[in-house]
């Protein structure tokens, strides 16, 4: 007898039931990029909300206690991990320090979507690039290249453009001057993302002097 779409859906609510809660919570906050309501990720890991709300509360102060370098904050109605202040001059000099250092490969390409295709999400980025871009996102943001700029009207995922920074350092004065893809692919807009990202790896956008080191793709 085959299944009906309630009870196939009863399944997946059954599976998800049998997650730990904690471990499954650290798991999703681990990723997210904004912070999450009790309610939001209650759905996620599926377990009730009331519960989620006190495992919750119950890790943050397990953190504090254990003198975690992180912290999980409930902060503008939502939840999510931050670097502990205490340990904010071990952070403040990984940055610093990585200011001398060169793009990798992988951060280059990202940047170049970003640029060629802003506004944009990372999980459009993701789907481009075909790997994971978190990292090498959050790296971008940091140093300042990068940066948030609203959100998807459907989707409300967060939108990233270039800054005047990127602008600064790639020696341009607007976007008009990045190296024009068209003569090379007449259809652009129409081009799939395979092609779009294989395009953008001929073009590279080098910039003029070294740009800080970043994480590599997890799949690069």
């Amino acid at each position: 007898m085959t299944d009906t779409p309630a009870a196939a859906a009863r399944e997946d609510e059954l599976e998800l039931q049998v997650l730990e809660l904690r471990p499954a919570l650290e798991a999703v906050l681990m990723v997210a990029d904004q912070p999450l309501d009790h309610l939001t990720l209650a759905q996620a890991v599926g377990h009730p909300p009331t519960e989620v709300q006190t495992s919750l509360e119950e890790l943050a102060a397990e953190y504090t206690e254990q003198g975690r370098g992180f912290e999980l904050r409930n902060v503008g109605g939502g939840w999510r991990f931050y670097s502990r202040e205490a340990f904010a001059p071990a952070v403040e000099r990984f940055v610093l320090e990585g200011q001398h250092a060169r793009l990798t490969q992988a951060a280059l390409e990202t940047m170049a979507v970003v640029a060629y295709r802003q506004p944009i999400s990372r999980s459009r980025i993701s789907a481009i690039r075909g790997v994971n871009v978190d990292g090498v996102v959050r790296t971008l943001v940091t140093r300042g290249l990068i940066t948030e700029a609203g959100s998807d009207g459907e989707s409300g995922a967060t939108l990233y453009v270039t800054t005047p920074y990127f602008l600064e350092r790639m020696g341009l004065d607007d976007l008009s001057e990045l190296p024009d893809l068209a003569p090379l692919l007449p259809e652009l807009d129409d081009l799939d993302e395979d092609a779009f990202v294989e395009a953008v790896a001929q073009q590279p956008v080098e910039p003029p002097e070294p740009l800080p080191e970043d994480e590599t793709d997890a799949d690069d």
